[in-house]
């Protein structure tokens, strides 16, 4: 199936030179050079056993692909289960390292922490992934809807597609008088965390249900993984949901453009969702590189509703250490990072890729 990534390819050169606050680079990072299977450092052949968020999948199988290209003894099995199994796998110790669409919360961090013996679990930020507002409404394009109307919708304050709300967002849009299907994850998802989390901080007069990876909202119909959320909107009429835009652009499903805080309704792209992290700050210390994200920004041009999606790897004291550090000096290469532009993902911006190439280089 072929992408929209026209926008994502233009956006590269602009997520190469955002600063982010607290995040400025220490080192000059190396031009790419090769295609994305040229993989910097020594390969170390073994197994690594990796789960988690499922808005990383398609990078990661990516970033597996061309790994393999350059380490042909190495093995790596990554599961798509979702960002809150991922951690309890980690936690658990039945997966190596884990993928998560938000950093580990204030209660997940010290049972993650006790399987590094000697250091801590890290949240490693490793590819931007814009989240959609997607719908299936015949003969309406270009819909546009601010945190207000869509907190509105997904907490069942507003039924109905020709409600006054959105037709006030909307003018001269033919919108049915058809009654709203508002489509969730079923399983926990850092996808669902940091939509929550945007309703939240720019809708807290409509939205009372705060922020986690499980859905809180009553009503509405729970879909499986991303894919199934996607499956679900592309297959019934009337629906509204929220996914990664990888996911949106393979199964070719309508856009919502999205208020943000300067007052423009914007259209997502790689550019505009890089423009959001203009003005994220570092909250983490010591190697570790938890995202604090301006939801409602003001940069004009921004789209307001992105996730960032992180490996949740020890500092010290995993018996698989070499091995994830080598795979993830890869994926935070330029090389790696590059390779993400043509799957619905954003590159990081250079500031930040820098620091988390730092970070992994201290993995012991």
């Amino acid at each position: 199936m072929k992408l929209q990534r026209s926008g994502f390819v233009a956006g590269i050169a602009l997520t190469a030179t955002i600063a982010l606050t607290g995040c400025g680079s220490d080192n000059e990072a190396p031009e790419a050079s090769g295609g994305a299977s040229a993989a910097p450092g020594s390969c170390v052949s073994g197994s690594l056993t990796a789960q988690g968020s499922t808005a990383q999948k398609n990078a990661m199988d990516e970033w597996i692909k061309g790994y393999n290209a350059q380490c042909s003894g190495a093995q790596i099995d990554y599961q798509g289960t979702g960002s809150g199994a991922g951690i309890e796998a980690f936690i658990a110790g039945t997966a190596d390292f884990a993928g998560s669409d938000s950093a580990l919360k204030e209660d997940e961090q010290p049972q993650a922490d006790a399987k590094c013996v000697g250091g801590k679990a890290l949240n490693l930020p490793m590819v931007i992934g814009p989240i959609a507002v997607v719908y299936n409404v015949q003969g309406v394009d270009g819909l546009q809807l601010s945190s207000s109307t869509l907190a509105k919708i997904f907490s069942g304050t507003i039924t109905k597609w020709n409600d006054a709300a959105i037709a006030a967002e909307n003018s001269g849009a033919k919108l049915p008088d058809a009654t709203i299907e508002t489509v969730h994850r079923s399983d926990e998802s850092g996808t669902t965390d940091n939509f929550t989390k945007y309703l939240s901080k720019t809708a807290e007069a409509d939205w009372k249900f705060s922020n986690a990876k499980a859905w809180k909202a009553p009503g509405g119909t729970g879909a499986a993984k991303s894919d199934g959320v996607a499956t679900k909107v592309k297959s019934t009429p009337n629906t509204i949901s929220y996914v990664e835009l990888s996911f949106a652009e393979n199964s070719d499903l309508q856009k919502a453009k999205i208020k943000n805080g300067a007052g423009e309704f914007v259209e997502l792209s790689g550019e505009s969702a890089g423009k959001t992290f203009e003005n994220a700050t570092v909250k983490g210390t010591e190697g570790d590189l938890a995202l604090e994200l301006d939801y409602a920004t003001t940069t004009p041009g921004a789209y307001p509703i992105v996730l960032v999606t992180y490996e949740i790897a020890c500092s010290k004291g995993s018996a698989k250490a070499k091995e994830i550090q080598s795979f993830l000096k890869y994926t935070s290469s330029t090389a790696g990072q590059t390779a993400l532009a043509e799957l619905g993902y954003a590159p990081l911006p250079e500031t930040l890729r820098a620091k988390v190439e730092t970070s992994v280089a201290s993995i012991s």
